[in-house]
């Protein structure tokens, strides 16, 4: 289980929700990706230029394209087309309750 707690007076507390969500999710789906057992035997077996050519070169990665595809697998928005959808919630659902 994951607690999350997001909150910002100053800003729309569903934007905030959203973007922290969708940031835990990224930092899971990253940790996914990560060749841990590789990273593990270098550890492990001294390799420490290995291991730190092999976290260098995942930056590189196009973890972008990963994440826009885990989204539109789930239907959910793609990269910053959610603003767009928090702003509409706001004008038709959020400005009517107060």
């Amino acid at each position: 289980h994951m607690g999350l707690d997001f909150f910002d007076a100053s800003i729309n507390r569903i934007g905030a929700y959203v973007v922290g969500t969708r940031a835990a999710q990224q930092a899971m789906l990253f940790a996914l990706l990560e060749p841990r057992e590789m990273l593990l035997k270098y550890e492990e077996n001294k390799q420490f230029f290995e291991r730190l050519a092999m976290l260098e070169l995942l930056k590189a990665k196009p973890f972008g394209a990963v994440w826009d595809y885990y989204c539109m697998k789930n239907d959910v928005p793609v990269a910053q087309d959610y603003i767009a959808e928090i702003q509409q919630y706001e004008r038709e659902v959020l400005s009517k309750r107060s």
